[in-house]
């Protein structure tokens, strides 16, 4: 049982906090019970498990959690990446909070075939955050990388601005939803390369815009059941 906190493996979780020591190692941690089960379930095999009271003490592990009230458990994965592609897939652009990134991770996984694609800017689905937010969905439906060129089908726009209400919007698979930044959305010269805006229809008296995340899930929904297989 780890008894010290300057043991190796201690001192890896510690390090993997670190955006740039998890792009180096391409290794990243998940903190719990259940996001551990989640990563098994999915097949991901551990390169480091820890639990509480078995393989290390208690305060310890406490001691190296990113969460505020600890964990039992925690597990050190390899990272994993998908190819663009399914009939319904997300592309985002410059999302930059980590809660964000892995709550769409997480409806792609529930509401359609294909995984999420990162564009420039977006924050890293392998931070302790994302991999919260996503609930073991990182595992099960690993995101994708990148540029909103190099997709095929057709490249549908979330926009406020737009004329088109989503609802009403005929398109045929495949089809990626494309989303920008938490601020400014999509940039003009990507919105210049997409085939088609629509906008998400709410209440005159509802607030001005979604956020990303409620955006993306409310966009699967409606066009995911219209694909062939939804159940």
């Amino acid at each position: 049982m780890i008894t010290s906190p300057h043991n190796d493996k201690l001192k890896q979780i510690r390090r993997l906090r670190s955006r740039r020591e998890r792009e180096r190692t391409g290794l990243f941690v998940a903190e719990g019970e259940d996001l551990v089960e989640a990563a098994r379930a999915a097949g991901a095999e551990p390169k480091l498990v820890l639990v509480a009271g078995k393989d290390v003490e208690p305060d310890l592990l406490v001691a190296v959690s990113t969460l505020g009230s600890g964990t039992r458990a925690m597990g050190v994965y390899r990272q994993r990446w998908s190819k663009p592609g399914g009939q319904l897939s997300v592309y985002l652009h410059c999302v930059g909070d980590p809660g964000n990134v892995g709550t769409i991770v997480r409806a792609a996984h529930a509401l359609c075939d294909g995984p999420v694609v990162l564009g420039p800017g977006c924050a890293d689905p392998h931070s302790p955050k994302a991999v919260r937010a996503s609930m073991g969905s990182v595992f099960a439906r690993p995101p994708a990388r990148a540029e909103l060129v190099e997709l095929t089908g057709t490249k549908l726009a979330l926009d406020a601005r737009a004329v088109a209400p989503l609802a009403e919007l005929e398109v045929a698979p495949p089809v990626a939803i494309c989303l920008g930044g938490e601020r400014g959305g999509l940039p003009a010269g990507l919105l210049a390369t997409v085939d088609a805006s629509a906008r998400i229809s709410m209440r005159p008296d509802g607030p001005d815009s979604l956020n990303v995340a409620m955006a993306a899930t409310v966009a699967l929904y409606e066009l995911g059941r219209r694909m062939p297989g939804h159940g």
